[in-house]
């Protein structure tokens, strides 16, 4: 597994939440993209509550990272897009669920709809993979 090096320094804030300031990817190194994740389930089905969708959103992350041979640790970046007024909680849990104590950096953001008015939450993310 590549080492990256994530940094909170001193001369900023400590972070608020399950992030990092900043993620150094050593040279060597492969990036994996991954598009917008929301909570379809591979059988195309979509559950209606949010820790449901937020559950299948990271376990689609989850999928897509192991279909590189990565898994969650892998992750530099992560961006979430949670409708304004659903259950946060709900999206930081499934988060801890899947990512457990790694604190990639992150960005999490209320957004008045998503493309489809059932989706709750959507996740992006960027991993890395060691090219050696």
């Amino acid at each position: 597994m590549t080492t990256v090096s994530f940094v909170n320094p001193p001369t900023v804030h400590t972070p608020g939440g399950a992030y990092s300031h900043t993620a150094v990817v050593p040279g060597g190194t492969e990036l994996v993209f991954l598009s917008g994740q929301i909570g379809v389930r591979p059988d195309g089905t979509l559950p209606e509550s949010v820790p449901e969708q937020a559950d299948q959103v990271f376990a689609n992350i989850t999928a897509l990272l192991s279909a590189h041979g990565l898994d969650a640790r892998a992750i530099v970046k992560l961006t979430m897009f949670i409708v304004a007024g659903r259950d946060l909680q709900a999206v930081r849990d499934a988060r801890t669920k899947y990512l457990g104590a790694h604190r990639p950096a992150s960005t999490a953001v209320f957004v008045s709809q998503l493309v489809d008015p059932k989706w709750h939450v959507e996740v992006e993310a960027v991993a890395v993979r060691s090219m050696a």
